[in-house]
């Protein structure tokens, strides 16, 4: 499974917990009614526009997904640690947006984009030399993770270490190899990857450890990380999470900036909101928008996760609101 694909994994990660909800609109197809959707009022129809803008979570009904170094806990030297949470003080979502539209919309390369960020942020300046050696810097199979990998690599390599960066591929292969000693190092995400563990230790059906709070989840990430030889550095502000997206028309024309005002203002029968098939059932897709906003569609749209069909249904006024991811590059930081 695509490491990104966060809400179509059951129990795990910052964007799934265990249980499902019933009565919440059913997956359908394109346009299908949500059945005991509670959506009495007109409702918001979509409103076409090239400029795509997230919703404030304003109840959290996410947990803390934030970028945060993972560390194989034989290298985990503090000269190392240093270095990568360097990277942790430099990054923001809106910065990680930015990255991410640098290598997914402007087509540079990873590499390319890690340097002139580094370049124009100070990212090495005030590193210490470390004692040096070899660091293979692992990179999941999608771009966000391979520029953050080379965020390390510029780090690193700026406290005296060799570095080599290796696309490894998914969580189920890299980390593995991380505990290994395979690779010593990976850009991970905190609360998806303290699910992860979790679930390793306990069980497809454990008890989740991460919340929207990231001090509480950090504890339990380390917990987990403890009992694999796995040391993690300082979470970053950059967060990769589930997130809610409407055209900037869409939120000018109804005045709608949050998660709540969307509830308060298009619960009915002409909003539409698109994501994957799964959507309606997972608690942090539109069964959590039942449950923690009083939010009803008045039809749900199945396309894809936070891919490219569910942000043209957007564009093109097919779609009121849609699940994406908060960094995807195109995504508007005004």
């Amino acid at each position: 499974m695509h490491v990104r694909t966060r809400v179509a994994v059951g129990a795990v990660g910052a964007l799934t917990v265990a249980g499902l909800l019933t009565g919440c609109g059913g997956a359908g197809s394109s346009g299908t009614a949500a059945p005991e959707s509670g959506a009495g009022g007109a409702g918001c129809a979509p409103v076409a526009g090239d400029q795509l803008v997230v919703l404030t979570d304003d109840k959290k009904l996410q947990n803390t997904d934030n970028v945060i170094p993972a560390v194989n806990a034989d290298v985990a030297a503090p000269p190392l640690i240093a270095a990568l949470d360097k990277v942790s003080a430099a990054l923001d979502t809106p910065k990680l947006i930015a990255l991410n539209k640098a290598v997914d919309v402007d087509r540079k390369t990873p590499q390319v984009a890690a340097e002139e960020f580094a370049a124009t942020s100070g990212l090495t300046t005030g590193i210490a030399k470390g004692p040096g050696g070899q660091i293979v810097v692992g990179a999941g199979n999608f771009s966000e993770s391979q520029t953050l990998a080379e965020l390390y690599d510029i780090a690193l390599t700026a406290a005296g270490y060799r570095v080599k960066v290796q696309t490894i591929g998914n969580r189920e292969l890299y980390e593995p190899a991380l505990e290994k000693g395979e690779i010593q190092v990976v850009p991970e995400y905190a609360a998806t990857m303290a699910e992860f563990l979790n679930t390793k230790t306990n069980g497809p059906n454990a008890t989740p450890v991460s919340s929207p709070d990231l001090d509480s989840t950090a504890a339990a990430l380390k917990t987990a990380g403890d009992r694999y030889g796995i040391a993690f550095g300082t979470p970053s502000q950059a967060q990769n999470q589930n997130a809610f997206a409407v055209t900037k028309a869409f939120a000018d024309r109804y005045g709608v900036r949050t998660l709540s005002d969307l509830a308060a203002r298009c619960s009915g029968r002409t909003t539409v909101l698109a994501g994957p098939p799964e959507c309606p059932q997972r608690p942090k897709c539109q069964a959590g928008l039942v449950q923690v906003y009083d939010f009803h569609a008045g039809s749900f749209s199945s396309l894809d996760t936070g891919g490219a069909q569910t942000k043209n249904a957007l564009r093109s006024g097919n779609a009121s609101v849609g699940l994406v991811f908060s960094s995807d590059g195109a995504l508007s930081t005004s």
